[in-house]
């Protein structure tokens, strides 16, 4: 293993339950004083939109899909460039906050979007810097208000794009647990499930980065811990709060790398349009216990954090859990059929997360594992 690398720290975060009553004063501390409001549609009619809208004196722009698009950029950027705004204020989960950082980016640029995919060193394509964003994430999954990319779906190849530029990292982030509270329980368990993907895989990827590697572990103890107390019970504030630190952690530490998780369950949303996080939850184990002969020692160190037993202990709290939150156990049961697999096997392997898979994933590899979690065969 190299001992050189390059490494990265989140932004500026306000963490802490009220913190959403200083979303004026990080607007005017980033240099924005004309914002757009990107948020999603179920966001848009809700008081604390309103509220941060009117607080702003800000247009809300909400055309935004579950599984966002370039279409939802496109539109994005046209309110933007019409309203003036010098910068934007993402509000909601992992879409709202991947489109907004997007059009932040894409409104200075005279390329197409797809230029700027996260692929070598195409980021330095680009005619100018992001304008500031500042972050309100609304869910805990993603962590991509820590994050220096947004995924949108390619229509014309139904495939998942990571658009990256170093300043597309927001300028704040609000993090406040409140504004989670309301989030019913599956989309909880699917979120806080979607970022013990992120630490578990960022943990297991063979690069160098022992900054990320801790920051993973201590979010997965999180996760442990909270994950479930959350879903049990919305408003258990702690839980929350331990929640949304935890997404954050699982985001920072993914840029040491991903995998085989996101890299299979990337197509499956891309295609079905199913929910990324739950995608990911459902496909989890099938992948941990593939790559578990190259991770044996990690998972043994891992396990002795949150205190389970060894490395097979990893693996029956990972199914362990997924029981207790509902998650199905199969993708046939997500309503998936399997007529595509070798299609989404050949995408699987060209996506970007699947070079950190510490078991190398190639096109065989990906069918087996598209089989074993249609039937449910870890």
């Amino acid at each position: 293993m190299s001992l050189t690398a390059d490494w990265a720290i989140p932004t500026a975060i306000r963490f802490g339950a009220g913190r959403i009553s200083e979303l004026a004063e990080a607007c005017r501390d980033a240099g924005i004083a004309r914002p757009l409001v990107v948020t999603d549609p179920g966001l848009a009619g809700l008081p604390m939109v309103a509220r941060a809208a009117a607080e702003l004196d800000a247009p809300v722009f909400s055309d935004v899909q579950g599984n966002p698009t370039e279409a939802n950029v496109v539109a994005g950027i046209a309110a933007l460039t019409a309203g003036g705004h010098d910068g934007v204020v993402a509000i909601g989960g992992g879409s709202s906050l991947d489109v907004g950082k997007v059009v932040a980016f894409m409104a200075g640029q005279s390329r197409p979007m797809w230029d700027f995919e996260d692929v070598g060193d195409n980021w330095r394509r680009a005619d100018a810097a992001a304008l500031p964003v500042v972050a309100v994430p609304t869910t805990a999954g993603t962590g991509s208000e820590v994050g220096r990319a947004g995924v949108i779906t390619q229509a014309a190849t139904r495939t998942k794009r990571v658009i990256f530029h170093p300043t597309m990292m927001p300028v704040a982030v609000i993090a406040d647990p409140e504004l989670t509270v309301g989030l019913p329980p599956d989309l909880t368990a699917w979120t806080g499930l979607d970022a013990l993907a992120h630490a578990l895989e960022a943990y297991c990827a063979p690069a160098w980065h022992p900054l990320a590697e801790g920051i993973a572990v201590e979010g997965m103890r999180l996760v442990h811990g909270h994950l479930a107390r959350a879903v049990a019970d919305g408003g258990d504030l702690e839980a929350r709060a331990a929640m949304l630190a935890a997404a954050a952690m699982g985001a920072t530490a993914f840029q040491k790398g991903l995998g085989a998780v996101h890299a299979l369950s990337h197509p499956v949303s891309a295609l079905y349009d199913c929910h990324h996080g739950l995608t990911n939850a459902v496909v989890m184990p099938y992948v941990v216990a593939h790559s578990r002969p190259a991770i044996e020692d990690k998972l043994a160190r891992l396990a002795a954090w949150p205190g389970l037993a060894g490395p097979a202990g990893v693996l029956d709290w990972i199914l362990g859990l997924r029981a207790a939150l509902g998650i199905p156990h199969t993708l046939a049961a997500l309503g998936v059929p399997d007529d595509r697999i070798e299609e989404m096997a050949a995408m699987a392997v060209v996506d970007p997360t699947a070079a950190g898979n510490p078991v190398p994933l190639d096109r065989a590899t990906a069918v087996r594992l598209y089989g074993a979690a249609f039937r449910g065969e870890v």
